[in-house]
């Protein structure tokens, strides 16, 4: 897979690009990633990216011109299946949309920054908008590498254990069951005594009870479209009596 990621900054990129899973991934040519530093793709002495915003007001919006020519040279090496846009007016960046993401071959995401990005970017450049959370940031690197990060570990190979990312969180729609590791006791607090059993039946259960309970108490909006099979929804049908019970107590 290849990802390009076009930015005015891209020194912001090295960082997360050279460490973990992401820097493993793109060493071992399971995913190649290139960072543009659009100011390469200006034909002014300036090497402006930014003009005022017709209509007035206040900050400076990006010119389509060097975003279009981005795209352009990075479509003359090879056909691109997406041309992604960060914006707050997006889809939302879902473990859904990473999965989607990872089946393409070619993908450019474009960081936006200042107070916008000239509209006929998004309507005639962009094949899509993604965010990834309904807060203002200073520009579209965060977002960028947040989908890199998301996507590169579900390459085949990208992570050492891949029966781990099969677990993680949000990856079947509900959130991950706890963790515990050594000592067994620690200031009084114990691991649960089930996870010291070797009973891999009844740990696989209470795992499943977990992940359920805690996605119940803190994500429920997420077990409607959860993939749960029927000992799960057997399960969450026991929790849910449960906490209508305990609220009826209360």
């Amino acid at each position: 897979m290849r990802i390009d990621l076009v930015t005015i900054f891209p020194r912001l990129c090295d960082g997360p690009l050279g460490e973990g899973i992401v820097r493993r991934a793109i060493d071992r040519g399971i995913v190649d990633v290139r960072v543009h530093d659009l100011r390469d793709y200006t034909t002014d002495r300036h090497r402006s990216v930014d003009d005022v915003s017709y209509g007035g007001g206040p900050g400076m919006v990006f010119k389509p011109e060097p975003l279009f020519r981005a795209v352009d040279a990075i479509r003359g090496e090879g056909e691109v299946d997406a041309v992604i846009l960060t914006s707050p007016q997006g889809r939302p960046f879902t473990q859904r949309e990473a999965e989607r993401l990872a089946a393409l071959r070619h993908v450019v995401v474009l960081c936006g920054r200042y107070e916008g990005i000239d509209d006929r970017v998004r309507s005639a450049l962009a094949t899509e908008e993604v965010s990834i959370g309904d807060y203002v940031l200073s520009g579209g690197e965060l977002p960028a590498l947040v989908m890199v990060d998301a996507v590169v570990r579900l390459l085949p190979g990208a992570v050492g254990d891949e029966e781990s990312v099969d677990v993680d969180s949000f990856s079947r729609g509900l959130l991950d069951f706890p963790h515990f590791t050594r000592p067994a006791e620690y200031r009084g607090w114990r691991v649960p005594d089930v996870l010291l059993s070797g009973n891999h039946a009844e740990i696989r259960r209470w795992r499943m009870r977990e992940a359920l309970s805690r996605t119940l108490a803190l994500r429920p909006d997420l077990l409607p479209t959860a993939d749960l099979d029927s000992e799960e929804r057997e399960i969450l049908r026991v929790l849910m009596e449960e906490r209508g019970a305990e609220h009826g107590r209360d």
